[in-house]
């Protein structure tokens, strides 16, 4: 598994839609899937897949992940949200996206948050991720690799292969469910609210 570092080299992971590079004007759609296509194209895993279409723009729209736009026109919050979006459902359902980000819309709406702030803490602790991660990685290496034993040492690149790729789906398994829990508490403290 020598070439780990050049994948992990190819995968843009750190790749993020920063404050500056977002326009300071409000964009129509089809500037906005530019932006995001131009972005994020090295994260595709398909030269054909799409980061940000009309349909899913629409959906947002619709299903309330973004706070209603002005005019056919996407403002720097719309992006930071859409930004926030893709990164969020590689792992969440949009249900639990929409539970995420329901809080943080209503806040936008009323006025009541600094999303530019927010969003900056958010890019701190993904750079920090991925530098967490590059380590993390170089450990599953080492340990795959003494889980081989003598006798599986003439099919090892498979097996290695297959270890490495379980392990690491495992762990994701672990992030997401942990992450699915929190939003499931959020609905349960935004349910309690209701009810009293």
């Amino acid at each position: 598994m020598e070439n780990i570092q050049q994948i992990i080299e190819k995968l843009g992971l750190d790749v993020g839609l920063t404050l500056d590079e977002i326009p300071q004007i409000d964009l129509y759609m089809d500037q906005v899937i530019q932006l995001f296509e131009n972005k994020f194209n090295e994260t595709k895993r398909y030269e054909d897949d799409k980061v940000l279409t009309k349909t899913m723009i629409n959906n947002y729209a619709k299903g309330k992940l973004i706070f209603p736009i002005q005019n056919k026109k996407y403002s720097k919050r719309h992006l930071i949200l859409m930004s926030l979006i893709y990164q969020l459902k590689g792992a969440l359902s949009i249900n639990d996206i929409k539970v995420t980000l329901q809080g943080i819309n209503q806040k936008i709406i009323q006025e009541e948050m600094e999303l530019e702030s927010f969003y900056s803490s958010y890019l701190n602790l993904t750079r920090q991720n991925v530098e967490d991660f590059k380590a993390d990685i170089s450990e599953r290496v080492k340990d795959v690799n003494e889980e081989i034993t003598e006798d599986e040492k003439g099919n090892s690149a498979d097996l290695e292969q297959v270890l490495m790729i379980s392990s690491l789906v495992h762990m994701s398994n672990l992030y997401r469910k942990i992450a699915e829990k929190l939003v499931d508490d959020m609905t349960v403290e935004k349910e309690g609210k209701r009810h009293k």
